[in-house]
């Protein structure tokens, strides 16, 4: 397995091509926004494309989810809880100021416990709301494809938009119960490792040790 990343946009998104070597299949997760440099960076790759995953909907996350579905017809992935967040990214895309072409729907929905795959590779859904409503994570082959969730010292906000704070503290509690060693690429910043951040991040080590659910 290989993942490539590309940090994009005003708000330094990540995004991720996740390329499975036998076969040369990928995914790419949540392309946020200079979607020239996203169709480029794809295309340089030499990987065969399958499918978006999207961890959730805010505009850094899907603004170059139009261009990529023009240049290679695949479905796109998103969980159902964050329709209300896809349908405003237009609009808080406006509110900064920003060029934004608006994605289309998704084309299947994902949920807790789903299996998705690219290639010979299999990751696990899980749902973990707090950032958005619909946010989810993927996780699995020793990786965590965290969108918002949980970033090297950090995490995700809960002041915007149909965030939910408690929500989000019932989530980082799921996430630390996943193993240690599993390496995390966050929607901004570094990557880190689950232990890592159950250990040092002042944001989750009280709900760690705790073990609140």
């Amino acid at each position: 397995m290989k993942i490539l990343g590309l940090t994009v946009g005003d708000f330094q998104e990540n995004t991720y091509l996740v390329i499975d070597d036998a076969t040369r299949r990928a995914i790419v997760v949540d392309p946020g926004a200079e979607p020239d440099r996203v169709v480029k960076w794809i295309r340089d790759s030499g990987a065969t494309l399958d499918a978006v995953w999207l961890t959730h909907a805010h505009l850094d996350h899907v603004g170059a989810v139009a261009a990529v579905k023009r240049e290679w017809p695949v479905p796109v992935y998103m969980h159902a809880g964050d329709a209300p967040t896809l349908a405003r990214a237009p609009q808080a895309a406006a509110m900064y100021g920003l060029p934004f072409e608006a994605p289309p729907p998704p084309d299947r929905e994902l949920a807790e416990g789903d299996s998705v795959s690219v290639g010979g590779l299999t990751f696990s859904v899980m749902h973990v709301p707090g950032h958005a409503p619909g946010h989810v994570v993927f996780h699995g082959n020793g990786v965590v494809l965290g969108g918002d969730l949980l970033f090297a010292g950090s995490v995700g906000r809960t002041d915007l938009p149909l965030s939910d704070p408690r929500a989000m503290e019932e989530s980082l509690a799921r996430i630390c119960e996943l193993n240690d060693d599993l390496v995390v690429y966050p929607g901004h910043g570094p990557e880190t490792t689950i232990g890592r951040e159950r250990a040092t991040n002042p944001y989750v080590v009280d709900v760690a040790r705790s073990g609140r659910r």
